[in-house]
């Protein structure tokens, strides 16, 4: 029966089911029922007209429509109700409607419900919901009635939330005629242990529940049933991918790693690293192809991990290769990576869009021939050209920036098997988002600092204190320090742009007033330069040449100036937190105090100064993340459109985190013991996942 078509369901007709399938993208009895209410209206409780103040909620009040008059003519013509209970007198008020209302009979006892107002000390609600107690109809009514969402397209075919409500009742009273069985997705022994509803019921109370215990348990079963859901299927692919494609065996330690961990290893590793190292050397030694994303804060040391992974691709005969998504970010890893790897007999290239003519033929070649070890490039590597002899890891810088199928690029780079992958990102991603977004993936995380990084200061400072901003800035060039000044950047048009560049030029007039040459030199970077131009500012700031960096553009992930000790960042109430973590990640990386300084102007929304309180009271990427996270929901972390590789409906996975993990336990212990759902009790099971492939198949169809 859920897989009927609602055009032939009753009160329907083909205008309704065509505007059902196009809003809302209803096609089935099914699909209608999982339309579930956003909110619910408390029909058990009443209040007296002479409780509404001006700041009332909605309220629902019984009483006597009096009398209606008419008040105004043509467009500002309006019908005023006087409404009266045992404690006072109020207005009910209609614009629209009119022939209707007037209709209404006086006199009678009506329950009303609307946003209540107080305007001259008299309460007034305009166009109140409105109906005669003689005419309720008691059948399926819920003691708490849903509202659902609707658009202006629906309420214009007269499918506003009531009568999507009655639909929905419409079908409940059908299966339950019928005597259907609605066949449930979930195994017996979840249900038991769980002590959650049969579908049947659960469907029933998520509509027209009787009282709050009822609602709560058919919304913690169908948030339960939405994230378990998502994590078998992750968990399923993850699975399957284990068994359908073999990995590479990096059975030895040898020379390469072992000379660079006791030659050339500056710093010791900290636990963190370590531990990783130890995760990332079980996946090379298991014979199973390695997916792993490896997120760690600004400056905690991603970077060693990621080469070390590569020297025990070269301890076994294998190459490896880093990418990275900037030309910049590309150079930045080779100089990093060369430094790490000087005199253990390593041959290196950088391979990026402007390698060009002999040099690249040479790169090509030596690539193909495996002459070159280690490879580091944008997504120049992706590219046909680019053959290895025998690519054994791949090392995916900033992942978040890369999409599938530039990834998927570089499995096709081996015909053996696919090489071992090693995603990274700076951003860090909450638990439960990475259990979510990345759930097919092992996670590893690096959650310490390495010794002697102190924490960065973040100040937040009004226009009015850009004095004590001056002579902060002063004090580090005058300790042979350098600054960054950052402005944002709406790259959305042309006009925007040249806006945002007028606001970084104004900013230049001033700070070189307050810093004239010859005692100060300044670099600029901008979006509308030239790349050549862009690098030449860029190589002086790193050079040390210049002491000021300004720039409309973020400052590139991964730009290493150790000798920058101040990140001034302005409108930052312009950015989002991860942005501003990222930015502030710039500076403090020669080990010493390191300052960032946020200003704002004075009007700030509660977002924004929450946004500035938070960068102020931690630095811990990990907490700001989860406030993010709160902030902007799943939808947009990292600066990634998300939401659609979520898909959740009433599961939240910022306030749902115990469901969430509950239903991760057991999906995981699910697929340990029957990683192809083919034991009995598992049967449900797969063929629900089969019918939502077919749905979602079937919806992309239409």
């Amino acid at each position: 029966m859920l897989d009927t078509s609602i055009d032939y369901l009753k009160g329907v007709g083909p205008i309704k089911a065509d505007i059902l399938k196009k809003e809302l993208s209803i096609f089935t009895y099914g699909q209608l029922l999982s339309y579930y209410p956003f909110r619910y209206i408390d029909r058990t409780k009443f209040h007296k007209i002479s409780e509404i103040q001006d700041d009332s909620d909605y309220v629902q009040i019984r009483g006597i429509l009096r009398r209606i008059e008419s008040h105004g003519e043509g467009h500002k013509k309006r019908l005023v109700g006087t409404f009266r209970d045992e404690s006072g007198v109020m207005e009910l008020v209609w614009f629209k409607g009119l022939n209707w209302i007037q209709n209404l009979p006086t006199g009678a006892e009506y329950i009303i419900f609307g946003k209540p107002t107080v305007f001259n000390g008299k309460a007034n609600i305009v166009h109140p919901e409105i109906e005669l107690i003689s005419s309720l109809n008691t059948e399926l009514q819920a003691v708490l009635e849903p509202v659902y969402s609707t658009t202006e397209k629906l309420n214009a075919k007269n499918l506003k939330s009531k009568d999507i409500g009655k639909i929905i009742k419409s079908v409940l009273l059908k299966i339950e005629e019928s005597k259907t069985v609605i066949e449930d997705n979930l195994p017996k022994y979840i249900l038991d242990e769980f002590k959650f509803f049969s579908r049947n019921e659960t469907l029933r109370f998520i509509h027209f529940p009787q009282n709050q215990e009822q609602l709560k348990a058919a919304r913690n079963r169908l948030k339960f049933e939405e994230l378990f859901f998502l994590q078998l299927k992750m968990l399923q692919l993850k699975a399957n991918r284990k068994l359908a494609y073999r990995g590479f065996v990096f059975a030895s330690i040898g020379d390469f790693f072992n000379n660079f961990y006791n030659n050339n290893l500056k710093f010791g590793l900290t636990n963190a690293q370590k531990r990783v190292i130890k995760e990332i050397r079980k996946d090379l030694g298991n014979g199973m192809q390695m997916n792993r994303l490896l997120q760690g804060d600004v400056g905690s040391g991603k970077t060693v991990v990621a080469f070390m992974t590569m020297l025990m691709a070269l301890d076994n005969g294998y190459q490896a290769s880093l990418m990275a998504p900037t030309e910049i970010l590309a150079q930045q890893h080779f100089k990093s990576l060369q430094e790490m790897g000087e005199g253990l007999g390593i041959t290196m290239e950088l391979l990026t869009g402007n390698v060009k003519g002999a040099k690249r033929k040479a790169i090509l070649k030596q690539l193909e021939e495996g002459i070159i070890n280690i490879v580091i490039g944008t997504h120049a590597l992706i590219e046909d050209s680019v053959v290895f002899k025998k690519l054994g890891v791949t090392i995916i810088d900033e992942q978040h920036r890369f999409g599938v199928m530039q990834r998927a690029k570089m499995w096709r780079k081996t015909d053996l098997c696919p090489p071992h992958i090693l995603v990274m990102t700076a951003t860090p991603i909450p638990r439960t988002l990475a259990m979510t977004v990345y759930g097919d993936l092992d996670v590893s995380v690096i959650d310490e600092m390495p010794p002697g990084r102190l924490p960065i200061k973040t100040f937040h400072k009004y226009e009015s204190q850009r004095l004590w901003t001056f002579g902060r800035m002063k004090e580090e060039i005058a300790k042979g320090h350098q600054v960054y000044i950052v402005y944002p950047l709406i790259e959305e048009s042309e006009s925007e742009m040249m806006a945002e560049i007028k606001d970084l030029m104004q900013g230049y007039d001033i700070i070189s007033h307050e810093f004239p040459k010859p005692d100060f030199q300044i670099s600029v970077v901008h979006g509308k330069q030239k790349p050549d131009d862009k690098e030449y500012e860029m190589q002086r700031f790193i050079r040390g040449e210049t002491q000021i960096m300004m720039a409309t553009t973020v400052i590139e992930v991964g730009v290493n100036v150790p000798n920058a000790t101040i990140m001034i960042i302005e409108n930052a109430e312009r950015f989002g937190l991860a942005q501003l973590h990222q930015l502030r990640g710039r500076v403090g990386r020669g080990g010493g105090d390191a300052y960032c300084i946020l200003m704002t102007g004075f009007k700030l929304s509660e977002e924004g100064r929450f946004r500035m309180q938070t960068m102020c009271e931690t630095t811990d990427g990990f907490k700001i993340s989860e406030a993010d996270l709160k902030l902007r929901g799943p939808g947009n972390i990292d600066g990634t459109q998300q939401s659609g590789i979520i898909g959740l409906q009433i599961a939240d996975i910022i306030k749902d985190t115990n469901i969430l993990q509950a239903a991760r336990q057991i999906a995981q212990r699910i697929i340990d013991e029957d990683p192809k759902l083919e034991k009995e009790e598992n049967i449900s099971l797969k063929k629900y996942i089969l019918t939502l492939q077919n749905k979602q198949t079937f919806n992309k169809i239409s």
